[in-house]
């Protein structure tokens, strides 16, 4: 086997691993805290155009984007074509990981 061939399939199976194990860096429970207190304002409504927890039809495409997508859009703000993401939705004391545990509940009761 060619060393390209090697190195590709090594390639191949460490980003399966790593796509698969995306939310297992997150954690879902303690970021229901952390939704309940910040993120359920716009996503329990749908204000700004936010996508309403457990609209599985609205979270689907969002969530084949990947985790580290949606987790840094939600940390550094994104406006879309529905609608806007302020940064750490508008609450700059939350930190990095406290967002990506709340996106990480977000897409639990999404899926």
């Amino acid at each position: 086997m060619s060393r390209f061939l090697s190195a590709a399939l090594c390639a191949l199976f460490v980003f399966s691993m790593s796509s698969s194990d995306a939310n297992a860096a997150y954690n879902a429970a303690a970021g229901k805290t952390v939704y309940d207190s910040n993120c359920s304002t716009c996503h329990k409504a749908g204000l700004m155009g936010a996508p309403k927890l457990g609209d599985k039809a609205t979270w689907a495409p969002r969530i084949a984007q990947g985790m580290p997508l949606l987790v840094s859009r939600s940390i550094k703000g994104f406006t879309g074509k529905k609608g806007m993401m302020p940064a750490k939705g508008g609450n700059t004391k939350l930190t990095d990981a406290q967002i990506g545990n709340s996106v990480a509940y977000m897409v639990e009761q999404s899926k």
